[in-house]
């Protein structure tokens, strides 16, 4: 278990993809750190699970990632409690579709603030104590909407490709102690936050599920298959090996080849 001794913080990680990060880290036998929101018993049965699995610490901290205080709050208790964060995954986000005209600015800056300006507040607490150590690892989910566009999700768009330009930014400043940066890109997912679109976007287009799921969804994937929560979860686990210390300032695809066209 390669991981044995290191914490790793995934934010967003009670459900979806985020889960299943930390899962994979688990079994490696770091540390970890879950954060989102949820049933309170449900999200405590994931976190004894993630403890047996490692055989080490599995915490919960459900701080609220639109608030910049409580971001800090939540890097001070995994510094007192697990020593800090040797591994950092900004995994949470959120989706709202809507055409830009309708678009209501208080999802805006609420799909902002989670997806990209949460990701720049945890990074700069997570950078210090990286550089003290001499190691680190910053991953990003980030989207195949951080290189292409979809229409009716202006927010998310801007968001992720903001977050696809912040990992480039940090990898160019941290590459000389021992820190990589990187992002992985998932196509569509077959997660909470896909299947809760649907709706939405039957409304904006005018289509039933089925037509939103084959002509909206996967007709961008030439797999014509979802993503696996496994399938990421994978290749963010090799990014934090020794193996992958040269991948850096990289964002990765796993989008059954949607953006190779």
């Amino acid at each position: 278990m390669f991981l044995q001794g290191k914490t790793a913080l995934v934010t967003g990680s009670t459900s979806g993809i985020g889960l299943g990060i930390a899962k994979a880290f688990a079994a490696e036998g770091a540390n970890v750190i879950i954060n989102g929101f949820g049933d309170a018993d449900a999200i405590e049965a994931e976190r004894a699970a993630l403890e047996q699995a490692s055989g080490a610490k599995a915490a919960y901290d459900g701080a609220d990632l639109t608030q910049p205080e409580a971001i800090a709050d939540m890097f001070a208790r995994a510094e007192a409690d697990m020593g800090g964060v040797d591994i950092l995954v900004n995994n949470a986000g959120t989706q709202f579709v809507s055409p830009v005209e309708d678009f209501p600015p208080e999802k805006w800056d609420l799909i902002l603030a989670l997806n990209l300006s949460s990701a720049f507040h945890t990074i700069r607490h997570a950078v210090p104590a990286m550089r003290r150590k001499g190691w680190g690892r910053i991953i990003g989910t980030a989207s195949a909407h951080s290189l292409v566009a979809s229409p009716f999700k202006s927010a998310y768009v801007a968001a992720k490709h903001g977050l696809a330009g912040l990992t480039k930014s940090v990898a160019l400043e941290v590459a000389s102690a021992g820190i990589t940066v990187n992002c992985v890109s998932p196509g569509y997912v077959w997660t909470p936050l896909v299947e809760n679109q649907i709706p939405d976007t039957m409304k904006a287009r005018g289509l039933t599920r089925e037509q939103v799921i084959n002509d909206v969804l996967l007709a961008g994937q030439p797999t014509k298959q979802f993503v696996t929560v496994e399938q990421v979860a994978a290749l963010v686990l090799f990014l934090a090996r020794n193996e992958a210390a040269n991948i850096t300032g990289a964002n990765l695809s796993v989008d059954g080849g949607w953006t190779a066209a």
